[in-house]
């Protein structure tokens, strides 16, 4: 009798025993399950945060290089403005007056020799035709030599450096005293001219009256 008392209470520790084991099986794999999701979290947090510190790491240097190419686009533009205006070296800058001095002379001796050439008897109307041509040549090349040189040495004109201004000026005088001296030489030419034919008619006319030629 104890023996069949002892196997079912045996029977009943097996039974019962089976529930118990399976229930602390499924509370160890949801322990298990638990962990193993918060490892993963863990490791997902780890990884944003990884890649927000990426972020601000690319915001911030694209921040800083924006910041600099706009300081640098800033810097730039101040000196293109600066190229703008004429510093104060350029516009005492003696070749300007130089150049201004040249025109007004060759303006005042274009003038003069202009009128007397078409007053003068020994130059035919080709001939002074020609030297019209070459008058107004002479004059709209400093009219334009003028023009170049008011660019320069205007403000908000052109985009030069003072180095490049006075290159310029270099350039427009030694045109403009290129062409004064072409004046001067062609006038001076002019003048021998007429002055031979002159000496020529007299030296005729003398002729003429000693021998009572008409």
């Amino acid at each position: 009798m104890k023996r069949l008392v002892k196997g079912m209470v045996i029977i009943l520790a097996l039974t019962m025993l089976v529930p118990v084991r399976s229930r602390a099986q499924s509370i160890a794999d949801c322990i298990q399950q638990l962990t193993l999701d918060y490892q993963k979290l863990a490791g997902l947090k780890s990884i944003l945060q990884q890649m927000y510190q990426g972020y601000e790491v690319l915001s911030k240097g694209y921040n800083s290089v924006k910041d600099v190419s706009q300081g640098n686009f800033s810097l730039h533009e101040a000196f293109l403005d600066g190229l703008m205006v004429v510093s104060p070296t350029v516009r005492k800058y003696p070749r300007a007056t130089d150049i201004i001095s040249d025109q007004a002379s060759l303006i005042s001796e274009y003038k003069s020799a202009s009128f007397a050439f078409r007053q003068d008897k020994h130059f035919n109307p080709d001939e002074v035709g020609y030297m019209m041509d070459v008058y107004n040549h002479l004059i709209s090349a400093s009219l334009k030599n003028l023009d170049d040189l008011a660019m320069v040495m205007t403000d908000n004109q052109m985009r030069m450096s003072d180095a490049e201004r006075l290159a310029a000026i270099d350039r427009i005088y030694t045109d403009s005293h290129s062409q004064l001296s072409f004046l001067r030489r062609f006038n001076d030419q002019a003048y021998r001219t007429a002055l031979q034919r002159s000496k020529e008619t007299n030296d005729r006319q003398t002729l003429k009256n000693l021998y009572g030629i008409n």
